[in-house]
């Protein structure tokens, strides 16, 4: 399953589930919120924000699940 942008998507957090939305998909490192990340064209992230809090965060796409 494919993960576009504007796709509703899901997340595990210590509190359960999350959901939000796949705003941009990054392939190569970047900075986020004051973190690196070392994404890949194999291994990418998504900046996705979350519906409850409108807080964006960097997430794997293979930790994210398009609902």
């Amino acid at each position: 399953m494919t993960i576009t942008k504007g796709d509703r998507v899901q997340w595990n957090t210590s509190q359960g589930p999350t959901y939000g939305t796949a705003d941009e998909k990054r392939t190569s490192r970047f900075q986020h919120d004051r973190q690196q990340f070392n994404a890949s064209d194999d291994d990418p992230y998504w900046i996705v924000t979350s519906e409850k809090t409108g807080a964006t965060a960097a997430h794997r796409e293979s930790s994210l699940t398009k609902t």
